[in-house]
């Protein structure tokens, strides 16, 4: 019921563009289509759950063995980098169609505040190795989701005569505030769903 949980929290309650203003740039950046917005989501969702992987177990296993918790931020950069890096590569040799399909959003994951903020707040969280895989993928599963529903709004806003003042930027901002209120309507869902499984 805990990954149960997890997982409802981290897609609708505690989404990580619209609650925790995380992977803001990407959001913004990649949401002129559907199709790119799917292939970001793809790609975020895979370097998401294996960054936040090999990280706890860097945690765990190297900065909390060596008392070296003061360099968590830098490592944890420099684990999403590399394995941003080898990913390209190993797709680039294994699979080039999924390479050419993925090629130019893996470089922006790279810069994507949201995979470090989801290796952090795993280990603020103090979750298992488990519960940090569920919450990746659900964190991840909710980044696409966003994505997605803003790629579709900003895809329905082309066919729409927009006043000259809020074309551009100033729709896209509107549009984004007001898919950030319509998922706080889920905010009340995590107590419910602990009060319903007897969690609290």
């Amino acid at each position: 019921m805990e990954y149960i949980l997890i997982f409802i929290s981290a897609i609708f309650v505690n989404n990580i563009v619209l609650s925790q203003f995380l992977g803001i740039c990407p959001f913004l950046g990649v949401s002129k289509k559907i199709d790119t917005s799917l292939g970001m989501s793809a790609a975020v969702a895979f370097v998401l759950t294996l960054a936040t992987i090999v990280t706890y177990l860097v945690q765990k296993f190297v900065l909390d063995a060596f008392g070296l918790q003061y360099l968590q931020t830098i490592a944890f950069i420099l684990v999403i980098a590399a394995l941003v890096q080898m990913v390209e590569i190993i797709l680039k040799k294994v699979s080039p169609a999924l390479y050419q399909a993925l090629g130019i959003f893996l470089p922006l994951i790279t810069t994507n505040c949201a995979v470090l903020g989801v290796a952090i707040l795993v280990i603020q969280k103090d979750y298992s190795l488990i519960e940090s895989i569920v919450y990746a993928l659900s964190t991840a599963i909710g980044f696409g989701i966003a994505l997605t529903v803003f790629a579709g709004m900003r895809e329905q806003l082309e066919m729409v005569n927009i006043p000259k003042g809020m074309r551009g930027v100033a729709i896209v901002l509107v549009s984004a505030g007001l898919l950030s209120l319509a998922f706080m309507g889920f905010s009340g869902v995590d107590g419910g769903l602990k009060q319903l499984f007897g969690l609290e």
